[in-house]
């Protein structure tokens, strides 16, 4: 049986903000989840999910309803297929498929939460993204309660996006996740920055396929990520955030022009990625270039001293995060044209 208790969320996220839970429950299997659903369903409780907690901002005064935590935990892997438990640090996860030699997360390495969180907004960095590897997705039904396996195709996956954040948000709760990887296979590296740390720190044709050149990979991305404070330490304040509050803007041909235009007035030089036939404009150029350095700071939040677009906790409160997100949006637009949007989920009361 579940128990119930009171709980400060803000022991629960990687930003620290967010008042008190007044029911949270830990769910450490898909029964347990459904109890929970069906409590709620019967009393006529709001349920939030939350699973690692580096994706989530919490109001200041709580929150009214159930707080369901995913706590089933589980890696397994046969041949080159990897089951994980939706509980399952992502972390762990990635160190499990390098430790085995499984090729395909490798650059996914360092990022905070669950690993059934990756799914939801179709977690990237570095050149990778789950969507290139996952095979499917296990999930449960909020209101029928049913167990349903997604296929790769079914979850519309998209840059930072899926059908579990977008078309069906908030209709199911994911239980677990499978990858299709790579044994003993060389790292897929696109990523430039990462191949050029890559190749001051190891020569990896002369490592071995497998093992050895995927560990490689991980230690150099985590020395990236911790060198720009994107993986949680309780000794580094510049991390008490939620990674990256704003995604990257993807606008058209049409849209580029007249923000190419208009950068050319200001005597800028735009970053832009070119995307499927749609480009994909530098979230933290833009904001930089809107007059917010790093290690800008007001009302006990700011921007990392190391990374533009993660905003920080310095003391202050989840209203205060809010009200500058909503500056930096705000700012940005007036100057460019683009309309930031922001990444992490935030909860309502």
């Amino acid at each position: 049986m579940v128990k119930f208790r009171k709980v400060k969320l803000a022991d629960y996220t990687t930003i620290r903000l967010g008042g008190t839970a007044e029911i949270f429950a830990e769910c450490a299997s898909a029964d347990d989840i459904k109890e929970t659903l069906e409590f709620a369903s019967a009393n006529n409780i709001h349920v939030q999910i939350l699973a690692g907690g580096s994706n989530t901002v919490f109001p200041d005064e709580g929150y009214r309803g159930i707080v369901l935590k995913i706590s089933n935990k589980g890696i397994f892997h046969e041949g080159d297929l990897l089951t994980v438990n939706a509980g399952e640090q992502w972390d762990k996860t990635v160190e499990h498929a390098v430790d085995n030699g499984l090729a395909g997360i490798e650059c996914l390495s360092g990022i905070p939460g669950s690993a059934g969180a990756t799914p939801i907004q179709n977690v990237g960095a570095y050149g990778q993204e789950v969507s290139d590897t996952i095979e499917s997705v296990v999930a449960m039904d909020r209101g029928s309660h049913r167990i349903t396996v997604f296929k790769n195709e079914d979850c519309g996956f998209s840059y930072r996006d899926s059908m579990f954040k977008s078309r069906y948000k908030n209709r199911y709760v994911i239980l677990q996740v499978k990858f299709r990887l790579k044994k003993d296979s060389e790292p897929d590296l696109k990523y430039k920055e990462l191949i050029d740390f890559i190749g001051t720190k190891a020569d990896l044709k002369s490592l071995n396929k497998g093992r050895e050149q995927l560990k490689a990979v991980r230690d150099s991305v985590l020395a990236i990520r911790r060198g720009k404070s994107m993986v949680s330490d309780e000794s580094d304040d510049n991390s008490f955030s939620c990674g990256s509050f704003f995604t990257n803007p993807v606008i058209s041909g049409e849209k580029l022009t007249v923000f190419e235009s208009k950068c050319i007035d200001l005597g800028l030089k735009p970053v832009i990625f070119e995307n499927n036939g749609l480009y994909k404009v530098s979230a933290a150029w833009l904001i930089e270039n809107s007059g917010f350095i790093k290690g800008f700071s007001e009302n006990g939040v700011g921007i990392s001293e190391k990374h533009t677009l993660a905003l920080v906790n310095r003391g202050g409160t989840t209203k205060n995060l809010l009200d500058f997100a909503d500056k930096i949006i705000e700012t940005v637009f007036k100057k460019f044209d683009i309309e930031l949007q922001t990444e992490p989920e935030i909860v309502k009361s």
